[in-house]
């Protein structure tokens, strides 16, 4: 009997390898994100957490095994590609907001490059995304004039506009004070219930996104060391689960120094 779509996991992966030219990053993945959940895909800088994110966008091929986000393998064809796009909003540790675009202007840009709604509809829109994310009042103002936490916000605000299902968050904690750091882990949760999202929140911010996580997921040495929830993460007793936690420069995971590591 198959499966329907809407009740397979939000993203699975099978045996997957991943590759950057002739060096293999990841191999052996295999990982499955409940719907509905927030997912906190921990690791030290470099593990290959942005080589996973560039595998479930599309913008990396996998050398081997599938991937499958939404209930479908990810699509190699442009358009089918760009379709599911549209299903996963990303937010980006440097924000990618346009500084010559107000910040309504740029919550409005993916509603106006993928949607025929009218203006108005669009305006009502953009004027309920910063509600949601507790700016109402700063539509017109640019990105240079609004402070880190707040256009983490803007950009928070541009990721949902198009209602996705899955948001995936690329060190959403970067930069940040500790307030405006409690804002956006509040705001992650809150709207991953209200809109009903499954979240992926990319990070080695353990123990600030811990605390509203479902499920945990480390990545060390070339794959995925741990998968479950916190607190049987918190309780692992594997050496190299707890020099992660821990922060302790020697142990199982090697600290590397070449300038040719990848970015975490």
């Amino acid at each position: 009997m198959s499966i329907d779509a809407n009740d397979a996991p939000a993203v699975r992966l099978a045996g997957v390898r991943l590759d950057r030219g002739t060096r293999t990053i990841l191999s052996g993945l295999d990982l499955e994100v409940p719907r509905g959940s927030v997912t906190a895909v921990l690791g030290p800088s470099g593990c290959g957490k942005s080589t996973l994110l560039a595998a479930l966008t599309g913008e990396l091929v996998p050398a081997a095994g599938t991937v499958e986000v939404l209930g479908r393998p990810v699509p190699r064809r442009q358009r089918e590609l760009l379709e599911l796009r549209k299903s996963i909003g990303v937010l980006l540790q440097g924000n990618g907001l346009l500084t010559d675009l107000t910040a309504a202007e740029n919550i409005a840009l993916p509603l106006r490059t993928h949607t025929r709604l009218p203006r108005a509809v669009i305006d009502r829109l953009v004027e309920m995304k910063l509600h949601a994310v507790g700016l109402r009042a700063a539509g017109d103002a640019y990105p240079r004039e609004l402070s880190g936490g707040m256009a983490r916000r803007v950009a928070l605000a541009r990721a949902i506009a198009l209602d996705p299902p899955l948001m995936i968050y690329d060190e959403p904690l970067t930069g940040l004070d500790p307030i405006a750091t409690g804002v956006i882990i509040n705001l992650i949760s809150e709207l991953n219930d209200r809109l009903g999202l499954t979240s992926i929140i990319v990070t080695h911010h353990v123990h600030e996104t811990l605390p509203i996580a479902d499920r945990a997921v480390v990545m060390a040495n070339g794959g995925v060391v741990y998968s479950g929830t916190p607190d049987e993460l918190r309780a692992s007793d594997d050496p190299l689960v707890q020099q992660f936690l821990q922060g302790k420069p020697d142990g199982p995971i090697a600290f590397d120094s070449s300038p040719h590591r990848e970015a975490a």
